[in-house]
């Protein structure tokens, strides 16, 4: 099944998971994943870590969603750290186990630089590796949004231009970065709209548990955290508490975007099931 397909038959809720890297964090992800199996989730994207040093347990973890749990896999892939050989090497392999889905990405510098350098014979931009997937036939290609802009992009419109790249070049649906005022997705549609960029846009979904998550959010993604929700979470005691206050107002959010009309709400779960679940249980979704 494609997940294009899924987007033009219904309101689609997905999730993302990442391979465990210790014997704690895998029983950790078995629980999740038990969880939010049972919301019965159209499909779960699995990323890899920087470099692509989870790509195998990637595929691994993907064909473990579908074959196990019945879950369409969603699988990431970046320009980082292989050539054209190499990556169609691994399209290959991922198209053999019967998966259609990837979500193609520039990906993050490897750890410790600071500008990404793409490999001998790779890929310097996401819209190439999308051009490159799409020269393959068979797949359904996601690629990522930034409704409040690309932290490396130097304006908003260069960073739509970019995404525009994406979409030319053969890309079916986009998931955005996370973010926290609606509005910031209602400008990114209006403008995409004017772009002449019409494919489902879904809203990415992060729910603050703790006042740490938002130091290290805006740092990695520049996702802005509206001062509404800060006030309420200082004003919190206790962990329970503040984790209370982000779920609820992440509660808000998704209802409010999906009475909007978004096609669907992808949650980042960071492995972890208890805020996703109480967001699900509360909207009904």
């Amino acid at each position: 099944m494609k997940i294009i397909d899924l987007y033009r038959e219904r309101f689609v809720v997905s999730f993302e998971i990442f391979p465990p890297k210790t014997p704690q964090g895998e029983d950790g992800l078995r629980q999740a994943l038990e969880d939010l199996s049972g919301y019965q989730p159209q499909y779960i994207s699995v990323t890899y870590g920087a470099g692509g040093s989870t790509q195998e347990k990637t595929l691994e973890l993907a064909l473990r969603l579908r074959d196990a749990l019945g879950i369409l896999p969603l699988v990431h892939f970046t320009c980082v750290g292989a050539g054209r050989a190499e990556i169609r090497r691994y399209l290959d392999e991922v198209k053999k186990n019967g998966i259609e889905n990837i979500l193609a990405l520039r990906g993050d510098p490897p750890k410790g630089e600071t500008r990404f350098t793409p490999p001998p014979d790779g890929f310097a931009y996401a819209s190439e590796l999308v051009s490159f997937i799409r020269s393959i036939s068979g797949f359904s290609i996601g690629v990522a949004g930034y409704p409040e802009k690309h932290l490396e992009a130097p304006s908003m419109e260069i960073d739509l231009e970019n995404l525009k790249r994406k979409v030319d070049a053969g890309a079916d649906f986009i998931i955005t970065q996370l973010f926290y005022n609606n509005e910031d997705y209602y400008r990114f549609m209006d403008r995409l709209t004017k772009m002449g960029i019409t494919m489902p846009v879904i809203p990415g979904i992060m729910p603050v548990t703790s006042l740490s998550q938002i130091d290290r959010v805006t740092s990695m993604c520049g996702a802005r955290v509206p001062e509404e929700l800060i006030k309420r979470l200082n004003a919190c005691t206790g962990v329970d508490a503040i984790c209370e206050a982000g779920i609820e107002y992440s509660i808000k959010q998704c209802v409010e975007l999906k009475s909007w009309g978004v096609p669907g709400l992808h949650f980042y779960t960071l492995n972890r099931a208890q805020a996703v679940k109480r967001i699900m249980d509360a909207t009904g979704l």
